[in-house]
């Protein structure tokens, strides 16, 4: 894997038009729009675009049509919000053997307004043997997977409300944030109730969105619009998908499997990181995460939220768009994570811009921990 290592560039990405409640716009007009953003960003045609690579409602092969394209290669991978990180990986490949020569990412979701979805009686693992026996959802399932983190390593309540302060610090200075006024620890604490151990800060944003990225081979890249941003690595990884049959509750085998394939490819270490991307469903989820990939033992990874390490001007900044907390999150979050990486490395963040960013990690998990995807990106090669 080391030989693709910086053979690819993300070279365009971008958001829908709006994020936020947009009963009125279906989740194909939000794929739509964030495509053909993320193209004009990379000054590039949606002519030019031969793969397209999407998860969930919308497969592949509709986004061709509605784009009015023919695409050469297609991807339509489906494990979860970190989909879209994972599918950077598969286009990596992709690119490299001259399968097409511009692939899209594409995310769009009415997550909030719940615009063209359907739903159906749930036949899965999960919906047979979990749902029946009190497992009402995301909340319940990872709420389970947090109160066994506390129980073992003796996080506190207190631990998880510093995670939400920390992301709202940086949603402070994002002017598409959701939310934008500063939080407390005892605003976290203090918050409605939903589902223990969390409390209404402590669960991610609903919203209707869209995003897009557009990647190249790196001999094309030099010739877009903007400064581009190198896939220094990437890995993919899956385990389970009954939260009940987690091997290292709490901790995630496939976060931890598919850090180490995209460090191993990349051929850095933990301390070569300057910004962090992580999913942030839940509070708890990143400091789960950090501990996942290795950057500081189980039960430590609350200690990236204290004392101010992770917000504006801390020595490791983590999630500097807001995240899913405050930013948006229209329910597979995974592509957001990225644009923000690629606008850090392009150093277009205005007061939120991390100085001298050189090295972004971007991971997420699909499911209750049950998939995950991490890629490197660096504006240097």
């Amino acid at each position: 894997m080391k030989e693709l290592s910086n053979s690819v560039a993300i070279v365009g990405v971008d958001e829908s038009d709006e994020i936020g409640t947009l009963p009125n716009v279906s989740q194909l007009s939000l794929h739509l729009q964030a495509i053909h953003n993320a193209v004009m960003d990379a000054g590039l045609k949606i002519s030019d675009v031969d793969g397209i690579f999407t998860a969930g409602q919308h497969s592949p092969a509709l986004l061709g049509e509605a784009l009015g394209i023919t695409p050469r290669y297609v991807d339509g991978t489906t494990v979860g919000g970190c989909s879209f990180i994972i599918m950077v990986g598969h286009a990596l490949v992709a690119l490299h053997h001259g399968l097409c020569d511009v692939a899209v990412v594409s995310h769009g979701e009415s997550g909030k307004s719940g615009t063209g979805v359907t739903r159906s009686r749930d036949t899965s693992l999960s919906g047979q043997f979990e749902t029946p026996y009190g497992f009402g959802g995301a909340a319940t399932n990872f709420g389970m997977i947090t109160t066994r983190h506390m129980h073992d390593y003796g996080t506190t309540l207190e631990d998880w409300a510093q995670v939400a302060v920390s992301t709202r610090a940086w949603a402070c200075l994002n002017p598409k944030a959701k939310f934008r006024e500063p939080i407390t620890v005892q605003d976290v604490l203090d918050s409605r109730a939903l589902i223990y151990p969390f409390n209404l800060l402590n669960i991610c944003l609903v919203t209707d969105a869209g995003g897009a990225v557009v990647l190249t081979r790196a001999d094309r890249a030099k010739d877009c619009a903007k400064k581009p941003i190198y896939v220094r690595g990437a890995g993919e990884a899956t385990e389970h998908t009954l939260v009940t049959n987690m091997r290292d509750l709490p901790l995630s085998r496939s976060t931890k499997n598919s850090g180490h394939k995209a460090f191993e490819m990349a051929g850095v270490t933990h301390s070569d990181f300057d910004h962090i991307m992580l999913y942030d469903a839940f509070t708890s989820g990143p400091p789960i995460m950090l501990e996942s990939l290795g950057f500081c033992a189980p039960g430590e990874g609350v200690s990236f939220f204290q004392d101010g390490n992770s917000t504006p001007g801390g020595s490791l900044p983590i999630n500097t768009n807001g995240g899913g907390l405050s930013y948006t999150h229209s329910g597979m979050y995974g592509i957001f994570p990225i644009i923000e990486a690629v606008r850090q490395q392009r150093g277009e963040c205005g007061d939120r811009q991390v100085p001298g960013a050189k090295l972004s990690l971007v991971n997420g998990m699909g499911g209750m921990l049950s998939a995950a995807g991490t890629i490197i990106l660096s504006h240097e090669t």
